[in-house]
């Protein structure tokens, strides 16, 4: 599982170290995408073939879906950690997303993304504010078994 936060620079070849720990659960690869929320998905081979599925099932003559599959497909691309633990972020997705520095390696259960710090910041006010937070949640069934 990814999980925490790291904050990480990128160098001036537009690579991003990334976590010991989660580097371990990328060995089959991984692919990077644009995330839904300006920010960065990085998600393993078979999460991402999982996603393509689903995605492809959806009819070609659905708009939404269409604009869904362009916003997947045409901002991937497959990454691999190299052997001092950096991957390299293409320039595209660094330039639409505001990834000039300092960036946060956020951790999301199957998938980790990627946030620059300031976007990270704003997201961080977000999930910190508890009135919210309960109704964004009352609705969701998170009940546990012991």
């Amino acid at each position: 599982m990814f999980l925490g936060q790291y904050e990480h620079n990128i160098d001036e070849k537009g690579r991003l170290t990334i976590p010991a720990r989660f580097r371990e659960l990328l060995e089959k690869g991984a692919y990077i995408t644009q995330g839904l929320d300006q920010n960065l998905l990085v998600l393993p081979t078979e999460m991402f073939e999982q996603m393509y599925r689903k995605v492809s099932e959806q009819s070609f003559t659905d708009p939404k879906a269409r604009m869904l599959r362009r916003l997947f497909f045409s901002n991937a691309d497959r990454v691999e950690v190299d052997k001092a633990g950096r991957m390299l972020i293409p320039q595209f997705l660094r330039q639409s997303n505001q990834l000039d520095g300092a960036a946060v390696i956020v951790g999301a259960g199957e998938y980790f993304e990627i946030w620059s710090g300031t976007q990270w910041q704003e997201q961080q006010k977000e999930l910190l504010d508890t009135d919210a937070n309960q109704e964004r949640f009352s609705k969701l069934d998170l009940s546990l078994q012991f």
